[in-house]
């Protein structure tokens, strides 16, 4: 922790707390009023209020990378960081939700996973020294906390217990990439539909009927989610309706029996 002190300037949290806040350029009075209300309610939060993960480090290493941190607001579609691109920072969600995918021939998506707030992603391929092996971008308005990699590193190297819940964080990605090969690769189109149906659940919740799954993705993100075609998609959708599994408004699918629809994920 000496070496931390010689090396970093430190100075007072209350004086030290400066983030660059990155927002989508203000075109109409509605957009500058998103981004002052995103500026108010973010700029000051503290990343170990929103994941325990930071709250093991001691109070001059949360002091010092308070000055490493960059809050930035990306609208939808736009793209966080390429496959190919070399990482410059780790970063967490801190609202809105974002798509990790792959681009396959003919710029077909496939959609490793979705993130939720309070998530981590893009630093396995910084501990690697490695580049991006996918893409990132924003599924709907997206608040990001992204901290400098030599801070990120440091603590890393330093701080043995904020390393060990990071190795805890990267067991459980490499848990839940096994398990999306196997659904992937092993279930019918129905397994694997009902297995993101359940998944955007246990990640997003239900909205307050408590049977409507909060995250309204198109037909197409389902497809790209579940490895399949946007007709086999829709056709599987009416199916499970017809079934009195779901029902579909719109964007919206309310889940009316779980139980079927767990038993279809697990026979696949």
């Amino acid at each position: 922790m000496d070496n931390l002190k010689k090396n970093a300037n430190f100075v007072n949290i209350s004086v030290a707390f400066s983030r660059t806040l990155r927002v989508f350029t203000p075109c109409s009075r509605n957009n500058r009023q998103m981004a002052n209300k995103i500026t108010q309610e973010f700029a000051s939060r503290k990343l170990w209020e929103m994941n325990a993960v930071w709250e093991v480090l001691t109070y001059e290493e949360k002091e010092y990378i308070e000055r490493a941190v960059e809050v930035c607001v990306y609208k939808k579609n736009e793209i966080i960081h390429h496959e190919g691109d070399y990482p410059t920072h780790m970063m967490m969600l801190g609202s809105g939700k974002l798509r990790v995918y792959k681009e396959g021939v003919g710029q077909k998506q496939q959609i490793i996973r979705m993130l939720k707030p309070y998530d981590f992603f893009a630093y396995r391929a910084m501990i690697a020294d490695e580049t991006y092996n996918t893409n990132v971008s924003a599924f709907e308005t997206s608040v990001v906390y992204k901290v400098r990699r030599d801070a990120f590193m440091r603590l890393i190297q330093e701080n043995p217990r904020f390393c060990y819940l990071f190795m805890i964080e990267m067991a459980k990605d490499l848990g839940r990439s096994d398990a999306k090969v196997v659904n992937l690769t092993q279930k019918h189109i129905r397994g694997r539909l009902a297995e993101a149906l359940l998944t955007l659940k246990q990640n997003y919740g239900l909205d307050e009927d408590e049977a409507t799954i909060s995250m309204y993705m198109s037909r197409e993100d389902l497809a790209n989610l579940s490895n399949m075609t946007t007709a086999n998609a829709i056709r599987t959708l009416s199916q499970f309706a017809s079934e009195g599994i779901i029902s579909i408004d719109g964007r919206k699918i309310k889940i009316l029996n779980e139980p079927a629809l767990t038993k279809i994920s697990r026979v696949g």
